[in-house]
């Protein structure tokens, strides 16, 4: 994610020059040009400086001279990056999509301020605090803007609901809502549970454990865990993951820097899944934390690694505050897996050349064909417990390589995906069928069983899609019809139920997924992998 850099000269020079105080040292030459070119520009450029705006030039040229991912981030956007992370913010507790211009109920927030008051999936906001946003370019961020706001505030919603004439107020107390990290768990087989988590938030340990819980209590001793797409987050939460299945006293991750001191963080007695079987799904969107995990499960050949090469980012970021309320987050140190390997892959000053890296992954056919990929032998190393090759050089390899599946991609399917059309379409079309779906289907495990897309249900997508000129090519439906039946159906089971009815789902569509059962549900297999040696 890029930010744009929002400081003041002053703020900036004054926490270059902290260390330099507090040693009584001088003012360096370096820092006095910033200040004598930034003078002279203000005092006799033809036009009118905004000061402001060229400070934020410096800095942004200053970090861009360092690595990819030291950055800056302003005050208005620390807030947002920081609920991210800390797993909650402020509001009215609901899931919304905007359909016509329209802000439509997904689902309310289970235990949250719109549920408390009776708010329904379905229903429309039309109004907040008597300002009409129906029909008048409403936007996810004017959204949020209206309905986010301090603990304990009110904000009266205009409720237009189907089958009820008029609109409706409602009174709403805001209340602190949770951002979840872990997107789903579900039980795969009789003894295999399955966990999804998106990010490693301040939260993520307490709900694993929740997740994990129920699933032990149903019968679950071993696990997949889903990292693919997992951009990271905090580290300590990755080693407390890792620490859940490593014997005590095994190297989880250790970080090293030019003005940071080596630390090691290494396992511990507690972990609920210290025996069991392992398998990590990961991808070329898992990235620093998910890699440390995925590692150290590597290294010690504690389970199986499965899908595509991972994004490759070992570097250790600090959040430094600054007075204005922004702050930059600086690179400190690098991380290393436990066999010592450097997870980093190797980037220049160009940054954008940099981010493109995952693009030419594709180019060279890599997304395709594990034969594309070609490790030297200066970056092998052995595993610590049964000696087979892994590699550093740029990410983690995974034990297991899956290509992806592009057999049923259509320029149609992903148009309908693109422009959001199979979503209005689902909402629609439950606008009109929900309470029938409701009494008919009790429970997720009733819809599973007994609801099949049909074709009427297909050809009212397509009436649907034509309306905004979105038209299958010859073949297009031979093609993708069966992963579009797949995806209504999930995304009908997400606004029916929640986030594990669409991912129990919409995983058939996921090759990673399919290897991962295949592997967990064979002993032989399983074993056959770690103990393979390349």
């Amino acid at each position: 994610m890029k930010f744009i850099f929002r400081t003041t000269v002053h703020v900036v020079i004054t926490v270059l020059l902290l260390p330099m105080v507090a040693c009584s040292q001088m003012i360096n030459e370096d820092v006095l040009k910033l200040m004598r070119v930034l003078n002279l520009v203000e005092a006799n450029y033809v036009d009118t400086v905004n000061r402001y705006k060229i400070t934020e030039a410096a800095v942004v040229g200053m970090l861009k001279e360092l690595d990819p991912h030291s950055y800056y981030i302003t005050k208005e956007e620390l807030s947002k990056v920081n609920e991210e992370m800390s797993g909650a913010f402020e509001g009215i507790g609901v899931q919304f999509n905007i359909m016509n211009d329209t802000l439509v109920v997904v689902s309310p927030i289970t235990g949250g301020p719109s549920e408390r008051v009776g708010i329904l999936a379905g229903d429309r906001i039309v109004s907040v605090d008597a300002e009409n946003i129906a029909g008048n370019g409403v936007t996810n961020d004017k959204v949020f803007k209206l309905l986010r706001g301090p603990k304990g505030s009110k904000v009266e919603l205009g409720i237009k609901r189907l089958g009820i004439k008029g609109v409706e107020n409602y009174t709403v107390i805001r209340d602190k809502i949770p951002i979840y990290s872990l997107d789903a768990s579900f039980m795969v087989n009789r003894n295999t549970g399955y966990i999804k988590l998106n990010r490693f938030s301040a939260t993520t340990m307490r709900e694993y454990y929740d997740a994990m819980g129920k699933l032990a209590a149903q019968g679950a001793k071993n696990l997949i865990l889903d990292l693919t797409n997992n951009g990271g987050g905090y580290m300590n939460m990755a080693i407390d993951l890792a620490d859940e299945f490593l014997d005590q006293g095994q190297l989880v991750v250790y970080t090293e820097g030019n003005k940071v001191p080596k630390e090691i963080f290494n396992s511990t007695p507690r972990g609920g899944l210290k025996s069991g079987k392992v398998v990590i799904m990961v991808d070329e969107g898992s990235a620093s934390a998910s890699e440390i995990v995925s590692g150290a499960i590597q290294d010690w050949d504690r389970g199986v690694i499965v899908g595509r090469r991972t994004f490759g980012k070992g570097l250790v970021q600090k959040q430094y505050p600054l007075a204005d309320g922004s702050a930059i987050r600086l690179t400190i140190a690098r991380y290393h897996t436990p066999t010592g390997r450097v997870i980093q892959r190797p980037y220049e000053k160009n940054d954008k050349e940099y981010h493109k890296q995952i693009s030419k992954r594709y180019e060279k056919g890599e997304m395709f064909s594990m034969d594309s990929i070609n490790f030297p032998d200066s970056l092998k190393y052995s595993t610590l417990k049964l000696g087979r090759s892994v590699y550093g050089g740029g990410g983690i390899m995974p034990d297991m390589f899956v290509p992806i599946d592009t057999s049923t991609y259509t320029n149609f399917y992903r148009t309908l995906i693109r422009k959001g059309i199979l979503n209005q379409f689902v909402l629609s079309y439950l606008d009109e069928n929900r309470k029938a779906l409701n009494y008919k289907y009790d429970n997720f495990e009733q819809f599973n069983k007994g609801f099949e897309v049909e074709e009427n249900l297909v050809e009212a997508l397509l009436a649907y899609a034509a309306k905004s000129e979105v038209n299958p090519a010859e073949g297009d439906m031979e093609r993708s019809g069966a992963s579009i039946r797949i995806q209504l159906k999930s995304l009908l089971a997400r606004n029916l139920y929640d986030q594990n009815a669409f991912f129990q789902l919409i995983n058939e569509l996921d090759p990673i997924y399919k290897a991962a059962v295949e592997i967990i549900s064979d002993d032989d297999f399983y074993n056959n992998i770690l103990t393979k040696k390349k």
